[in-house]
C-alpha cells in the first residue's frame, strides 16, 4: 500500500494507491481509515479503484453500503477513481449517481478528479 499527501485548496488528502486489494471487508476499511488518520491527519482519502475487491460492486453482498457506513461514523470523506464503463447493473448505477450528488462519497474516472472533488470546502 501506498499512501502520499497532498494540500490541496488548503485541505490535507491522502492518496491511497497499491498493487493487491486493501479494501476487502468493513475491518480492512477500518484499517485503512486509523492508518490514514495516525499517519496523515487526513479525513479525505482518495482511493484507486483498483485496490478494492471487486464483491464492493456488487451491491447484493452489502460491502459497499458497510463500508460507506464506516466511513461516514469515522467523519472520512472519500473518492474512489477509475473505470465503471463495465458495471451494467442498474442499483450499481443509481448507487453511484446517488453518492455522487451527496458529500460523503464519490465515484470518479480520474484521480485528479478525485482530489478536486474532495478539496471543494461547501461540503
Amino acid at each position: 500500500m501506498t499512501i502520499t499527501c497532498q494540500k490541496e485548496n488548503g485541505i490535507d488528502i491522502a492518496l491511497v494507491s497499491g498493487e493487491e486489494k486493501l479494501l476487502v471487508d468493513v475491518q480492512s476499511a477500518l484499517d485503512l481509515v486509523i492508518t490514514i488518520k495516525h499517519e496523515t491527519g487526513a479525513n479525505r482519502i482518495v482511493i484507486d479503484k483498483r485496490v478494492i475487491a471487486e464483491e464492493f460492486f456488487i451491491l447484493s453482498t452489502g460491502l459497499a453500503g458497510e463500508i460507506l457506513q464506516k466511513f461516514i461514523n469515522y467523519h472520512v470523506k472519500a473518492a474512489i477513481w477509475g473505470d465503471y464503463s463495465r458495471y451494467t447493473s442498474k442499483p450499481l448505477k443509481d448507487f453511484i449517481y446517488e453518492s455522487n450528488h451527496g458529500k460523503d462519497f464519490f465515484f470518479v474516472a480520474t484521480e485528479q478528479e478525485a482530489i478536486q472533488r474532495l478539496a471543494q470546502t461547501d461540503f
